[in-house]
């Protein structure tokens, strides 16, 4: 085995472990710092597919964006009183019939294999600088819509802030 494929199946065990651990967690911050861990791992996996700008998105966006907001919104929700609201032990089976579809899916995808499309590796030696060209692309020929998009995500931070935010 060579050093990339221990990397990448230490990176996709982590990531499939604590995800694993993230949805079995009675603690919504515990699963919270699981998520986190999951989507590091799953940076880590981008790195070494030498996707960089891919990568730096998934640590900026969602480790650190992303689940700040979801930590914000933890501490501001009291979810003490929300567990004991809803109870879901009237809908275990519809869980079980769930998980068993899932699993016939996942067992199906492992039966068919990558054979199955007939589609060739891709090289991940012959990719283009990537980084460069997402730059030249959003903020040449996308500029109008990456503008709108920003000031659509300003929009809902400032609306998420009016409605966290207390009366006294």
């Amino acid at each position: 085995m060579t050093f990339d494929t221990i990397i990448f199946y230490f990176f996709s065990a982590l990531a499939v472990v604590s995800a694993i651990v993230m949805v079995t967690r009675r603690s919504a911050v515990h699963s919270a710092v699981f998520l986190i861990t999951t989507l590091l791992a799953t940076a880590g996996i981008f790195l070494q597919l030498e996707a960089e700008f891919l990568f730096v998105v998934q640590i900026i966006l969602y480790v650190g964006g992303i689940m700040v907001l979801f930590l914000f919104v933890i501490m501001l929700v009291n979810l003490d009183v929300a567990v004991r609201q809803i109870q879901f032990s009237r809908q275990a089976w519809v869980g079980a019939i769930l998980a068993i579809a899932l699993g016939a899916q996942v067992l199906m995808a492992f039966r068919l294999g990558s054979g199955a499309f007939n589609l060739p590796a891709a090289s991940t030696r012959a990719m283009q600088p990537n980084a460069e060209q997402i730059g030249a692309a959003l903020f040449q020929r996308y500029m109008l819509p990456f503008e709108i998009a920003s000031i659509l995500l300003l929009v809902a931070m400032i609306g998420a802030v009016v409605m966290a935010k207390r009366k006294i």
